[in-house]
């Protein structure tokens, strides 16, 4: 009897480990649904032909590079990476594209002309989420920067709403607090996080995103004692008090290259956003901002590309969900 016994709970020991891995193993198919080389027999040659459309754009003006790849951030954190934000508004309904955070966003052009090259090779194949996923990683190859797999295979959404933008989206003025928990709410770490800021590498920001740490950060007139006074002096001959309207490199003196001077600026206090000097209120962020200062030591470039294909996972819609739209401004 008790050899029995432990042959039998054995067996059960068995059956339950080998169920349990595979729901997990069936649960990260289920949710994720991402793989890279999706399409190579649906329609083989779309890398190439996204790849030539970046080219074809961003070799002309290198500042595309930034705002493309702030469309695929903006787009996975409102309602995950399903297109949401290349809707645009209709009569009824105001969409994402038309948020203030989504105002500066350009390069729409750039995934118009790879859909339309797709739709004449592959018609009614390649998901606009998709095409914008391929678009931030060659936008930033293209530029210097890393280059890495996308796992494929998403769909579009059929909805996009302005107020989800204005909710959902990380801010400049965001503390470590509000930004651990908007990023850990889509399953992003801690590191996920300080690695995508280094996106801040690229680009330029109006001066009304970070106007307050200069002239009034605490109601009283007064500066932002985390930011650096040599720089805001700096900042001050550039931006005037309310000031909506001037615009300021985020990396000053490489922000068309990307490259791992946005952790040295940061390191010196010299961040342009609050989000940015929060980075340095936390030990492990602090750490890695640190770590990347020796470019023979940085490991920016292979976690970057890391963090965006988890990035990109966030929210997908896979197999029947969603449609694949055959214009990425509107709805089927």
């Amino acid at each position: 009897m008790p050899i029995f016994f432990n042959k039998k709970m054995a067996t059960l020991k068995f059956l339950s480990i080998f169920i349990i891995y595979f729901a997990i193993v069936l649960g990260l198919v289920n949710s994720q649904g991402l793989e890279v080389g999706f399409y190579k027999k649906t329609c083989p040659n779309v890398e190439k032909i996204v790849k030539k459309a970046v080219v074809d754009y961003v070799s002309i003006a290198p500042t595309l590079a930034a705002p493309l790849l702030r469309m695929h951030f903006h787009d996975c954190f409102v309602r995950g990476c399903d297109g949401s934000v290349l809707l645009n508004s209709t009569k009824s309904n105001q969409a994402e594209k038309d948020a203030i955070a989504n105002l500066s966003l350009r390069g729409f052009q750039v995934i118009d002309a790879a859909k339309s090259a797709l739709e004449k090779q592959c018609p009614g194949v390649v998901s606009c989420a998709d095409i914008l996923a391929l678009v931030a990683r060659d936008a930033v190859s293209l530029i210097n920067g890393p280059t890495w797999q996308v796992p494929l295979g998403r769909r579009d959404g059929r909805a996009s709403i302005l107020s989800e933008a204005t909710t959902n989206l990380p801010t400049p003025f965001d503390n470590f607090t509000t930004l651990k928990t908007r990023f850990g709410s889509l399953g992003l770490s801690v590191k996920d996080l300080v690695v995508l800021s280094g996106g801040h590498t690229l680009g330029v920001s109006h001066c009304f995103s970070f106007g307050s740490r200069m002239y009034n950060f605490t109601g009283k007139g007064d500066m932002d004692p985390n930011m650096d006074k040599k720089y805001i002096a700096q900042l001050k001959t550039k931006c005037k008090p309310n000031d909506v309207t001037t615009t300021v490199e985020m990396d000053p003196g490489s922000f068309k290259t990307f490259d791992t001077d946005y952790y040295t600026l940061v390191s010196k206090r010299r961040g342009l956003f609050v989000s940015d000097a929060t980075l340095l209120t936390d030990k492990q962020t602090k750490a890695y901002v640190l770590a990347q200062l020796s470019a023979s030591g940085s490991t920016f470039f292979e976690d970057f590309g890391v963090s965006m294909v988890n990035m990109g996972k966030i929210g997908v819609l896979t197999e029947k969900s969603g449609e694949i739209r055959k214009k990425c401004a509107f709805i089927n």
